[in-house]
C-alpha cells in the first residue's frame, strides 16, 4: 500500500512534463518492439543469400542492417536525451517544493531535526527519486517488453527450441527475486548510513572549535570511522549481492547458448534446422538475457527511488508550517504590543513542568523601549520569539494594535518586526547581500547610511571590495562584534515598525559595544522596541523595565523604580556589569 501510494506521488512530478514523458516512453516501446528484425535478417541473409551465393543480395541486407543500427542509435540517442531532461526537470521541481516546503516550517522543527538529514533530504535522496525517470521506470518498460517480443519471435520459429532455450529462466528468475529483496535491504542501510555520516559531517564541522578547544579530535575521528565502516559495510553488502547475481546471470545465459548450440547443431546437420535459425536463436538468447540483467538494475532503481521518495514525500507531508490564516491586512503598526495572560511551552506536553511561560500578560505603547530581564531560561527569549511566530503560543492572546497576531497575514507581521540576535548568521555573500537579503528596492546609499549610523562604514572602508566583500561562511571574514554591526544594518534598512534586541551586545567588545549604543538609540528612536540583555548599560535607559522569573513576570518598571522596590532586580542587580 505505502509502495502504490509512493508510486503514484513520484509519478504526479512528471505531469508538467507528461508530453515529453510520453515521446519517451513511445519511442522506448517502439525500440522494443523492432529488437527481432535485425536477428531476422540476419537468417535471411545467411539461409537465402549466402545459401544461394547471391553477394548483391547479401550487401543489400548488410546495409539494411547497417541503416537500422543508425536509426536506432538516433533513437536511443532521443530517448536518453529525453529521460534525462524529464528527471532533471523533476529534480529541480521537486528539490524547488521542498525547500519551499521547508521554509514555511516552524523553528520548533529545525530546533529538533539535525540539518545533515535535510541536506541528505533536499539532495541525494530527490537525486534519486529523479533517477526513477532517467534509468528506472520506463527503461523496465522496455526492458519487459523486448522479453515478450525476443519469446514470441523465438517461439514462432521453433517451440521446441525455444522450450529448452529458456529451461534456465525460472532459475534466473528465482535468483532475481532474492537478488531483489537482498538489494532493497543494502540500499536502504546505505541511505541511512549517509544521512548519518551528513548529519556528523554537518556538526562537526560546524562545532570543531570545540572539538579542537576540549583537544577531542581522536575521540571524534574514531566515532566517524565507526559510521564509516558501518557505510562501508551496507556497501559492501550490495556490493556482494551484485558480484553473486551477475556471475549467475552469465552462467545461466551460458548454459542457454550451449542447450541451443547443442540441439541447433544437431537439427543442421539432421537438417531439422537451418544455420540462419541457429545463428538468430543465438542473437535472441543474448538478447532474451540482457533485458533481465538489466531488469535487476532497473528495479533496484526503482526500489531506491521508493525509498527515497517516502522520505522525500514524508517531510513533504508533513504539517509544521506556522498556520497562516491571517487577513486582516489593515494593521497600521503604530506598535502597541499587548500579551493577555500567554501561556507557553515547546512541546505539546503542557504539564506544570513543561510551561515555558505561565499567564504573561503586559503592554507596550507605541515608541517605547521594554527591557526583559532574568536568569537564563527565565523565558526572556520566549516572549520575543512568540511576537514574530517563530513559535506559536497554547493559551492567550497577544495583540498588535488591538489585532491579534494570528489574523495578521505572516509575511506582513514578520516585514514589519525587525530582530537582532545574539547568534548573528551570515551567508557566504558579499556584505550587500548580507545586509538587503537580496531586496533589490534597498540601494547601496541606504545601506552605507546603515553603516554610518551603527558605526560599521569605518571597518568596511578598510576592505578594497567594500559592500563587495565576500564575507564567507557564516561571516568568517569578520570578527563576533563586526558581524553583530552587520546584524544591526539589516535591521536598520528594513525599516521595522518594531524592533526586538535579542542579546545582542552580549558577545561583543566595549568598543563595538559603544557603537552599538549610539545605533540602538538611532534605530529605536520613535519605534517600539523590546531588548532582552544583560548588560546595566543596555537595559538601564529603558522606559520600561520587566523582570522575568520561572515564566511569569514577576516585576516592572524603570531602572530606578525597580531598585527602589528592593525585590528581585534589586537583589540581582549587581549581576549586571556596570560599564
Amino acid at each position: 500500500m505505502i509502495k502504490n501510494r509512493t508510486l503514484k506521488l513520484i509519478l504526479s512530478e512528471v505531469k508538467p512534463y507528461r508530453t515529453r514523458f510520453t515521446i519517451t516512453g513511445v519511442l522506448i516501446i517502439f525500440l522494443s518492439s523492432i529488437v527481432w528484425v535485425r536477428p531476422a535478417l540476419i537468417q535471411h541473409a545467411v539461409d537465402v543469400e549466402m545459401a544461394n551465393g547471391d553477394y548483391e543480395g547479401m550487401l543489400n541486407v548488410f546495409l539494411a542492417i547497417v541503416g537500422i543500427l543508425f536509426f536506432e542509435a538516433f533513437l536511443k540517442y532521443r530517448v536518453t536525451y529525453l529521460a534525462n531532461w524529464v528527471a532533471l526537470s523533476v529534480s529541480l521541481n521537486l528539490r524547488t517544493k521542498l525547500f519551499r516546503h521547508l521554509m514555511a516550517f516552524r523553528l520548533r522543527f529545525f530546533d529538533k531535526t539535525p540539518v545533515g538529514k535535510l541536506v541528505t533530504r533536499l539532495v541525494s535522496d530527490v537525486d534519486g527519486i529523479a533517477n526513477v525517470f532517467s534509468n528506472g521506470l520506463l527503461n523496465a518498460i522496455g526492458d519487459i517488453l523486448t522479453l515478450i517480443v525476443v519469446l514470441i519471435a523465438m517461439v514462432v520459429i521453433d517451440l521446441k527450441l525455444t522450450f529448452f532455450v529458456i529451461l534456465p529462466i525460472p532459475i534466473l528468475l528465482v535468483a532475481t527475486r532474492i537478488f531483489q529483496k537482498h538489494i532493497k535491504k543494502s540500499f536502504a542501510d546505505v541511505r541511512n548510513q549517509v544521512s548519518n555520516m551528513n548529519e556528523f559531517v554537518q556538526e562537526h564541522v560546524t562545532g570543531m572549535h570545540i572539538v579542537q578547544a576540549y583537544s577531542r579530535e581522536k575521540e571524534e575521528e574514531e566515532k566517524f570511522a565507526d559510521l564509516n565502516r558501518k557505510h562501508q559495510d551496507a556497501n559492501v553488502s550490495s556490493i556482494k549481492a551484485f558480484s553473486i547475481f551477475f556471475p549467475v546471470v552469465e552462467m545461466l545465459s551460458a548454459t542457454s547458448v550451449a542447450l541451443l548450440l547443442w540441439l541447433g547443431i544437431g537439427g543442421v546437420v539432421d537438417g531439422d534446422i537451418t544455420l540462419g535459425v541457429v545463428l538468430q536463436f543465438v542473437l535472441y538468447v543474448f538478447m532474451l538475457y540482457r533485458p533481465i540483467r538489466q531488469l535487476a538494475d532497473r528495479f533496484n532503481v526503482l526500489q531506491m527511488g521508493i525509498i527515497n521518495a517516502e522520505r522525500v514525500f514524508n517531510l513533504l507531508l508533513q504539517n509544521e508550517s506556522v498556520s497562516d490564516k491571517g487577513e486582516n491586512g489593515n494593521v497600521t503598526f503604530e506598535g502597541r504590543i499587548e500579551f493577555e495572560d500567554v501561556w507557553f511551552s515547546y512541546n505539546d506536553k503542557n504539564s506544570d513542568e513543561n510551561w515555558v511561560l505561565k499567564g504573561v500578560s503586559f503592554t507596550i505603547e507605541p515608541g517605547e523601549t521594554v527591557a526583559f530581564v532574568g536568569a537564563t531560561g527565565a523565558g526572556k527569549s520566549s516572549i520575543i520569539g512568540l511576537l514574530s511566530r517563530f513559535y506559536e503560543f497554547q493559551k492567550g492572546i497577544i495583540r498588535i494594535d488591538g489585532v491579534d497576531i494570528r489574523e495578521i497575514p505572516l509575511t506582513k507581521l514578520r516585514e514589519n518586526v525587525g530582530v537582532v540576535q545574539q547568534e548573528v548568521f551570515l551567508m557566504s555573500d558579499s556584505l550587500r547581500a548580507n545586509v538587503s537579503l537580496h531586496d533589490e528596492t534597498i540601494t547601496d546609499a541606504e545601506i552605507m547610511e546603515a553603516a554610518e549610523t551603527v558605526g560599521a562604514a569605518e571597518f568596511i572602508s578598510q576592505y578594497k571590495d567594500g559592500l563587495d566583500l565576500n564575507v564567507r561562511e557564516r561571516g568568517a571574514m569578520l570578527s563576533v562584534g563586526q558581524r553583530q554591526l552587520i546584524a544591526f544594518m539589516r535591521a536598520y534598512v528594513a525599516k521595522p515598525s518594531i524592533l526586538i534586541l535579542d542579546e545582542a551586545t552580549s558577545s561583543i567588545d566595549s568598543e563595538s559595544e559603544r557603537l552599538i549604543q549610539k545605533a540602538t538609540a538611532s534605530i529605536t528612536k520613535g519605534r517600539t522596541s523590546l531588548i532582552v540583555a544583560h548588560r546595566l548599560s543596555t537595559i538601564r535607559y529603558s522606559d520600561k523595565i520587566c523582570v522575568v522569573k520561572d515564566g511569569v513576570i514577576v516585576e516592572s518598571g524603570t531602572h530606578e523604580e525597580l531598585l527602589e522596590k528592593n525585590g528581585v532586580y534589586h537583589s540581582s542587580f549587581f549581576l549586571y556589569p556596570v560599564d
